[in-house]
């Protein structure tokens, strides 16, 4: 945990408006689970086992989501052994499968606006987490593992609800959607080592843990913006 000692307003400043101009840019032509138009159309439109290509979109959405890797990062922001981390990105992914299969299989679909809303609070919850938050207001520290778990409950809705929404054939649906979960998780493992091979590098500098905190304070603005973006779509939609 980090105290909020020695940051820089200016350079944190920078840093959010980059990060809001950047998801706005994002947001104004997809949601945080929208799927690009051309593969949606493909989506639709084939039938039967098609293994390859739902691996592949499966990584392209993983890699491509903004919110899963902003969650992921916050995750292991502090996690420096390699067992750790295997246990809190296994718990995110079994999270994450148990919803995206069984929401589509039994067609449980929830507005995708809340649950991106949610999503965008599971970011801020991991940056107030990073940051010390719970402890210095309420005494006490959240289960991190059943809170990842749950938020990867969550996260894997958000995709179960969009997959629902394109009408996919139900010839190999089964095959396809585990492809597809086989995708994100290989898209969840290339996300990772590029975030590890970034914070491996910080992580060596003297001004890692002096930012620290400024980085997370970043994180949580983003999630808010998440979260706002998300709210106001449902109140005028």
């Amino acid at each position: 945990m980090i105290e909020p000692t020695n940051i820089s307003w200016r350079r944190a400043g920078l840093a959010l408006l980059a990060v809001v101009l950047g998801l706005c840019a994002l947001s104004g032509t997809a949601l945080a689970h929208a799927v690009a138009e051309g593969d949606k159309g493909y989506i639709q439109e084939i039938s039967g086992v098609n293994l390859i290509a739902f691996i592949y979109l499966g990584a392209k959405h993983m890699v491509t989501g903004y919110d899963h890797i902003l969650f992921l990062f916050g995750v292991i922001f502090f996690l420096y052994r390699l067992k750790h981390i295997g246990i809190y990105v296994s718990l995110f992914a079994i999270g994450h499968s148990t919803t995206m299969l069984l929401g589509v299989l039994f067609k449980v679909g929830i507005n995708s606006y809340i649950i991106d809303a949610i999503i965008g609070l599971s970011v801020v919850y991991k940056a107030l987490d990073n940051m010390g938050a719970y402890q210095r207001w309420f005494g006490f520290q959240p289960n991190t593992k059943a809170a990842t778990l749950i938020f990867g409950l969550f996260h894997g809705f958000g995709l179960s609800t969009k997959i629902i929404e394109y009408n996919i054939s139900s010839d190999g649906l089964v095959p396809n959607l585990l492809a597809f979960n086989v995708g994100v998780e290989i898209g969840q493992l290339l996300a990772l080592g590029a975030i590890l091979i970034v914070m491996g590098f910080w992580r060596r500098t003297d001004g890692f843990l002096r930012h620290a905190y400024t980085a997370n304070a970043v994180v949580m603005c983003a999630g808010f913006v998440l979260m706002g973006y998300q709210i106001v779509g449902y109140l005028v939609s």
